[in-house]
């Protein structure tokens, strides 16, 4: 059978990041998925224009709908704008036992759109990241989540045993953009080892929706069974391979490709403990 997936997270109407971007990645990665709109938002490849949080009782209603029905094998979050929205999904990931969790800690937009409120991020601290089973913070999330400096890939080395500290089974620090690398490497901390997985640096303005479409993908292949690092370094390899075959669509950042060829593989990324 399909391994279900669901994902729980604002909707861009660009297409190219958020839910859309989810589902998209979880098909591609051989996972059906399903979906719980947090917010709406009004972007295109330019900026996020206006968002509108949904409801609480509209957003429990449908994680309720899908876990009743759907045997969910593994979960993602995304937008996640206010501590009330963290508080009702982190309550509904508890009642359901939604796990694997991947939380992708989205603080703000390419754009500079603010899309978790200050006064949140404590609740996602203390609520949100003690049930996942691996959060992704790119460099500009570790740095707000840890207020400390992430800038070389030391940096993020010593960020994700201090994000691992805040009770995440893992961590996984994105390091798409370390100042000391001419790659792309990340970082995954799992409370006993670090393992590094690395892919060249694309030099492409197309990247809008990475960080969702990354996430999404492990939790994906989280849902097949896979180990972790097995997920993240499949992941990675599908990410960077969507980076290099991005869409130029519109007129400022366009979105990745979430089904790229497959017989344009990617350089296969390098995992070292």
């Amino acid at each position: 059978m399909k391994p279900v997936a669901l994902s729980i997270a604002g909707s861009d109407s660009g297409g190219g990041a958020g839910i859309q971007a989810d589902l998209k990645a979880m098909e591609a990665n051989g996972v059906f998925g399903t979906s719980a709109l947090t917010a709406v938002t009004a972007q295109n490849t330019h900026a996020v224009e206006m968002a509108f949080d949904l409801p609480l009782r509209i957003i429990r209603a449908q994680i309720d709908a899908v876990a009743s029905d759907f045997p969910v094998a593994a979960a993602k979050t995304g937008m996640l704008s206010s501590a009330a929205i963290i508080e009702t999904v982190s309550d509904c990931i508890a009642t359901h036992e939604l796990t694997p969790l991947v939380v992708d800690p989205v603080m703000i937009s390419k754009s500079g759109y603010k899309l978790l409120a200050d006064d949140a991020i404590d609740t996602l601290i203390e609520r949100l990241i003690p049930l996942a089973t691996v959060i992704t913070p790119n460099l500009h999330e570790a740095r707000h989540l840890l207020q400390m400096d992430v800038q070389t890939l030391d940096d993020a080395r010593a960020a994700a045993k201090a994000l691992h500290e805040l009770g995440a089974k893992a961590v996984l620090v994105k390091g798409g953009h370390l100042s000391d690398s001419d790659e792309a490497v990340d970082v995954l901390y799992d409370g006993r080892s670090l393992h590094t997985f690395s892919a060249p640096r694309i030099d492409t303005p197309h990247t809008h929706g990475t960080g969702c479409t990354y996430a999404s993908a492990i939790a994906a292949q989280l849902a097949h069974g896979r180990s972790l690092t097995d997920a993240v370094e499949r992941a990675k390899q599908y990410v960077t391979r969507a980076i290099e075959q991005a869409l130029p669509l519109g007129s400022g950042h366009g979105p990745t490709n979430h089904f790229p060829t497959l017989d344009t593989p990617a350089t296969t990324p390098s995992a070292a403990s």
